[in-house]
């Protein structure tokens, strides 16, 4: 009986499965792949220590272009730095690093002399174009005083050229406003009538500015030398809107009391140059370019 169970017991275990055998060696499959990874890693890098002289120039070339500066790349690590040697330099391999200040000096003589020719060239082309705009408002300036001598007011008229452009100083003396008023007289009806053609068929604007001189004169008929000096001013634009057939979108008025005197008030012609209403014919130059006015007029 005893040996029938055990008999038995015997044919379960060997009908059975077997459980599976261990390997011992399977860290010889994750060395292998470390192995590999070495050598593609040893690979790479010997790749990257053989440096392509064209593919290198396009790279210096395209990074420059890319940070408006040329660029210097650096034969000991992966960085690029700015011509003037910022210390800020790019990490080309990590894709980090601060974007380089503008170069203050360029280290380049080839360099320095096109940025200086450059600049050379800009200089001379803004100098040009100043010289030709005081040409041509020399040529308003000489139609406007034609026009004035017929009438016999050529004396009443002043010329300059500023930064803002020409400068028609009319001296309004007691033939051009009445004393204390911004009435136009007869006088000062004609010298505005041989203004007015030379101003119409221009594309510039026009600025008109009204002064008082600096006597401690109280106004009667104004508050203040401002209002006095904006009236006149005034009257001045409107009378070249409508008799001028000047469009009222070219013109602005200012008035400036006795703040902006052509003479020091100890002066013995401040008195009556000092009162006065300026047309300025207004430059289209860029600002740069109109600055430049002044010194290519000479004195005026």
């Amino acid at each position: 009986m005893s040996n029938h169970k055990a008999s038995k017991g015997h044919h379960k275990r060997s009908g059975g499965h077997e459980e599976e055998h261990e390997n011992h060696e399977r860290w010889l499959v994750t060395y292998a792949d470390m192995l590999t990874l070495l050598m593609v890693l040893f690979v790479v890098l010997f790749a990257m220590s053989s440096v392509d002289a064209k593919k290198f120039t396009a790279l210096r070339d395209g990074l420059a272009k890319g940070f408006g500066a040329p660029a210097i790349m650096s034969g000991t690590n992966n960085s690029v730095q700015t011509a003037g040697g910022s210390s800020s330099a790019i990490d080309v391999a990590a894709g980090v690093g601060k974007i380089p200040a503008e170069p203050q000096q360029a280290q380049d003589p080839a360099l320095q002399k096109a940025v200086q020719d450059a600049d050379r060239a800009r200089q001379q082309r803004m100098q040009q174009s100043a010289q030709q705009e005081v040409a041509n408002l020399e040529k308003i300036k000489q139609q406007i005083l034609e026009a004035a001598k017929r009438q016999g007011m050529q004396e009443a008229i002043r010329f300059g050229i500023d930064e803002r452009g020409l400068v028609v100083t009319i001296v309004t003396s007691e033939v051009i406003f009445a004393g204390d008023r911004a009435d136009l007289l007869a006088a000062g009806r004609r010298i505005l009538d041989s203004v007015a053609p030379a101003l119409t068929p221009l594309p510039n604007k026009i600025e008109v500015d009204g002064h008082t001189n600096q006597l401690p004169v109280p106004t009667m008929n104004y508050p203040s030398a401002w209002e006095l000096s904006s009236a006149r001013a005034s009257m001045v634009a409107r009378y070249l809107i409508n008799n001028g057939h000047l469009p009222s979108s070219r013109l602005s008025v200012s008035g400036f009391a006795g703040e902006r005197p052509l003479y020091d008030p100890s002066d013995p012609r401040a008195p009556q140059l000092n009162r006065r209403v300026d047309i300025v014919v207004l430059s289209t130059l860029p600002p740069a370019e109109r600055a430049l006015l002044p010194s290519a007029a000479g004195p005026n």
